[in-house]
């Protein structure tokens, strides 16, 4: 037995090495973290439970490093030290159990819990109030010298405190926090590497990582990044007693702190607490990968001392791994009501976050090609929340010559039509409106609950109406008979006889519903609504997507002649052809509102030599688009992007013979006239943001019923943001925005005036 454990710590030792190696000297992890924790746990056990068989070098033993030879070295004024993990409650237990077996009989522990950021470690000192130094954790001893770059970092304050009514800096105060980007910044990021043709980044604590250690610290300062602090590591005067007094006191000092930190009273408040940090994880604006625990005392804390490189008052209570790595076997393809085609790894099932994963998204061919994923790959698949579970990269460093690329196929599997991709688009897309499987999507998302809620026609249903050539479209659905559907297998007179109904029913469902349910890309029911309130009529907005259509075809005629001879290698030229390429979305939001119309388009042009000989006609030709345009721009909470799609979609002569026949079918393409039992909020916009005493929609509908209108999205033109528990981001903007901020008490007493 003795023998067999030898063996095994051995060989766990051996592998962790490999992969520290792999981590941190060739930056090419061929496992994920979670995957390393659980062997790193493993051996920790084992060495635990049998000491004569731990080895001098076992990885155990040694705290990581993040040192680079790039950079100078700082020592820190005390060892950086890691936490030691737990999995579960009876880990936490028997940590707990531990401790007080080396404190007193007659010990209260209290804890702060607070989430485990998944950042990089920061040490920062202050003399005099003044930051001095700011070193990476480094080895735990000495760290790289970042200080320019960490100046950089907005959330980092060059002096503190920052307020001086809190009192004045202690001489010395050197502090520990984490570098990270939020989950937005990060997307951005990706969104800004998308548009210069870059590849995504796919892991936001690496790429932070990079970040802080760029050589350029204007490098840095372009990155958005936060730094949260939590920690004392060293002063001079400062006199406190517990994390939770340190925690207020760093808030002072004007450190960007974890407010979600709290301070409970014992172990079983703790792990009460834990299951609701657990499920509010992806609710969070930064990524977490568990909770801290420290014993709020710092006495206690301080007797306890460390164990190896882990501090016994302190430990990292993970959640279940939300990454795996396993291998992509295949690939499916799948075509949406769109025509997006959409590509999804088959893989080699594996176990993530409590079920198990075996096909993945892979988002668009474009992103394949950026992360360089190949078929035969070991991925990294990511599982967040109720999130379809998404590869998110490839393991360079698991590659042995077997795997190949993967390419967008040039026709439909579907139907055989030769794929498209549009013109500074990502995706590839069918272009055929009679693809089989286009026509499947459309049709399941058309009598969807949510969309036209018809009941009884479920995807076996239309598949078997779409094979029977009885409905090739959505409105073939409202001029079904009885008779053939009769002939039909498995269709019963009453399962059609209720079918019918349902499709009868359906035909009187409201406009907003019914524009909805037309799968228009960006247009859900907020925006249903808000294009509802300013169109009376389907025919109305028909209307004003064929004028905004016939004014952007003659801007293009006008402006032929300045894109003859388009430059390739003059930025700011090529900028202003792609404004006039793109009028609709780049040219018209800029102007909309412009009293000085040929005064601002005379600037935007001047640097193209032809330009004064067209001013006249192109300013003519503008003003007739923005013109056209307004009614759909100046809809607050509609984007240019979401105007483009909108005339896009009603000026597809496909769509237009849908809607045709949908009006001629009796389906109602028509606003209902709104009652309103009072006008007190006439002429008031407002956005609704966090949990109210009432669904949010009986909010809104109040809103409206007196004359008020209700938007997604907070702007200077919003009247008042309403407020209800838990409010997300919106109560920020508002606040930036100087925009009033109200209770929806108060908003009750504002209808009731």
């Amino acid at each position: 037995m003795s023998q067999d454990i030898q063996k095994r710590v051995a060989e766990l030792s051996a592998e962790l090495h490999h992969h520290i190696y792999l981590y941190h000297v060739r930056n090419e992890p061929v496992i994920t973290d979670a995957e390393y924790d659980r062997l790193f746990h493993e051996l920790q056990e084992l060495e635990a439970r049998h000491p004569e068989c731990a080895r001098a070098d076992s990885p155990t033993q040694r705290v990581g490093s993040d040192l680079s030879g790039d950079f100078p070295k700082l020592r820190h004024p005390a060892p950086i030290l890691s936490l030691s993990n737990a999995f579960d409650e009876g880990d936490l237990v028997n940590w707990e159990e531990r401790n007080r077996r080396m404190l007193p009989a007659s010990a209260q522990l209290q804890y702060v819990l607070q989430p485990k950021l998944d950042g990089l470690a920061i040490v920062i000192s202050y003399e005099e109030g003044v930051l001095v130094r700011a070193a990476t954790r480094g080895n735990g001893e000495f760290g790289d010298d970042v200080t320019a770059n960490v100046k950089t970092i907005r959330s980092v304050p060059l002096r503190i405190p920052v307020n001086p009514e809190r009192g004045a800096a202690p001489g010395r105060l050197v502090v520990r926090g984490e570098i990270l980007f939020h989950k937005e910044a990060f997307l951005e990021l990706n969104r800004e590497q998308e548009a210069q043709g870059l590849p995504a980044y796919v892991n936001a604590r690496n790429t932070a990582s990079g970040s802080l250690k760029q050589k350029d610290s204007r490098e840095t300062a372009k990155r958005k990044l936060t730094a949260y602090i939590y920690a004392i590591v060293d002063d001079d005067g400062v006199d406190l007693g517990s994390e939770w007094e340190a925690l207020h006191f760093l808030r002072d000092m004007g450190f960007n702190v974890i407010t979600e930190a709290a301070l409970c009273v014992d172990l079983a408040e703790v792990a009460r607490r834990l299951p609701d940090w657990e499920a509010r994880r992806d609710d969070l604006p930064f990524e977490i990968d568990g909770m801290v625990l420290k014993v709020n005392s710092f006495s206690q804390a301080s007797e306890l001392g460390a164990v190896g490189k882990d501090p016994r008052g302190a430990i990292a209570y993970k959640f279940p791994a939300e990454e795996a790595s396993t291998r992509l076997v295949g690939l499916t393809i799948g075509v949406g009501r769109t025509g997006k085609v959409t590509p999804t790894a088959q893989l080699e099932p594996v176990f993530i976050g409590g079920v198990t994963v075996s096909n993945a998204s892979l988002h668009n061919y474009e992103q394949v090609a950026a992360l360089d994923i190949r078929q035969g790959d070991r991925v990294i698949v990511k599982r967040s929340g109720d999130v379809i579970p998404y590869v998110i990269g490839p393991v360079v460093g698991a590659r042995d010559g077997s795997e190949s690329a993967i390419r967008p196929p040039e026709t439909c599997p579907f139907c055989g039509t030769k794929l498209i991709q549009p013109a500074g688009a990502v995706d590839w897309f069918c272009p055929n409106p009679k693809c089989p499987e286009r026509v499947m999507r459309t049709l399941e998302f058309f009598v969807s609950r949510g969309a036209m809620d018809i009941e009884g026609m479920g995807p076996q249903t239309i598949a078997a109406l779409i094979e029977d050539g009885l409905i090739e479209d959505e409105a073939d659905i409202f001029i079904l008979e009885a008779e053939p559907l009769l002939a039909l297998e498995g269709f019963a007179e009453k399962k059609v006889e209720n079918l019918l109904a349902s499709i009868a029913a359906a035909k009187t469902r409201s406009f907003a519903q019914v524009l909805t349910s037309l799968g228009i890309d960006g247009i859900g029911s907020t925006v249903a609504g808000l294009l509802t309130d300013n169109f009376s009529s389907m025919q109305d907005l028909l209307n004003a997507a064929t004028s905004i259509q016939a004014a952007s075809e003659s801007f293009a005629q006008t402006a032929e002649p300045l894109l003859a001879d388009e430059p390739r290698d003059d930025a700011a030229i090529s900028k202003i052809i792609f404004r006039l390429r793109h009028p609709l979305t780049e040219l018209v939001p800029r102007y909309l509102d412009a009293t000085d119309l040929g005064d601002r388009l005379a600037r935007l042009l001047k640097p193209l030599p032809s330009s004064a000989d067209h001013l006249g006609a192109l300013e003519n030709a503008l003003g007739v688009l923005v013109a056209a345009s307004r009614p759909l721009h100046s809809i607050e909470g509609l984007g240019p992007v979401l105007v483009e799609n909108i005339v896009a979609w009603f000026t597809d002569d496909h769509n237009q013979r849908v809607l045709a026949k949908m009006l001629e079918a009796g389906v109602n393409m028509r606003a209902e006239e709104k009652a309103l039992s009072g006008s007190g909020l006439a002429g008031q916009t407002f956005v609704l943001t966090g949990a109210m005493s009432v669904p949010r929609g009986e909010i809104k509908a109040l809103v409206e019923a007196n004359g008020g209108k209700v938007t997604g999205s907070v702007s200077k033109k919003t009247s008042y943001v309403v407020a209800g528990d838990a409010p997300g981001s919106k109560v920020d903007k508002a606040v930036k925005n100087k925009v009033p901020v109200i209770s929806e008490e108060a908003l009750r007493a504002l209808i009731a005036l």
